[in-house]
């Protein structure tokens, strides 16, 4: 999935230079609503990549999941179960499924690697309304502005997934401490 990600970023960047060069020299509108659009996507997808590798490298899957924010709200099981999570999660990419893979790592790293991962895509959701800013310069409110909500909305799908799995993460990880327990007993 990565090297997936870094060409479509890279095609996106493509677009953007030549539909941008397009609408300097012709200057029909379709070429900058183009530019726009492939720029925005451009940037959606390298700020992805450009947060999620810093904090990889900052954080190396060694999130505390015992902190308040990552426990999940009584309000939140409701809202899972109303959107059908359990049915779509499994559907969804994963940017290096490895970082999820019990045959390599214990319960305890893939509980880090699931906080870190929801830290990694709230940080996107937030990242994902800055280009709303440049229709300040280049007009084109609407396209902005949707490729915005729809970038983020994306990304809070990977926010609910790692929210929706972490119970049943820390379930794993109280049931192998357990047996640890019985094991010494």
């Amino acid at each position: 999935m990565s090297k997936a990600l870094k060409s479509l970023a890279l095609i996106f960047v493509l677009l953007t230079v030549i539909f941008s060069v397009m609408y300097l020299c012709i200057r029909i509108k379709l070429f900058l609503s183009l530019a726009i659009t492939f720029g925005t996507t451009a940037y959606h997808f390298c700020m992805r990549l450009i947060i999620g590798l810093t904090l990889n490298s900052a954080m190396k899957n060694k999130a505390d999941y015992t902190r308040k924010w990552y426990r999940i709200k009584p309000w939140e099981k409701k809202l899972y179960k109303a959107i059908k999570v359990k049915k779509w999660k499994n559907r969804m990419p994963t940017y290096n499924k490895s970082f999820f893979d019990i045959t390599k790592h214990n319960w305890d790293e893939i509980a880090q690697a699931s906080c870190q991962a929801e830290i990694v895509h709230e940080i996107i959701v937030v990242f994902s309304f800055l280009p709303i800013v440049l229709s300040i310069w280049f007009g084109d409110f609407p396209v902005f502005l949707i490729t915005s909500i729809v970038a983020a909305l994306f990304d809070l799908l990977f926010v609910i997934m790692q929210r929706y799995n972490r119970p049943r993460i820390l379930r794993m990880i109280g049931l192998k401490n357990s047996d640890r327990i019985r094991n010494i007993a």
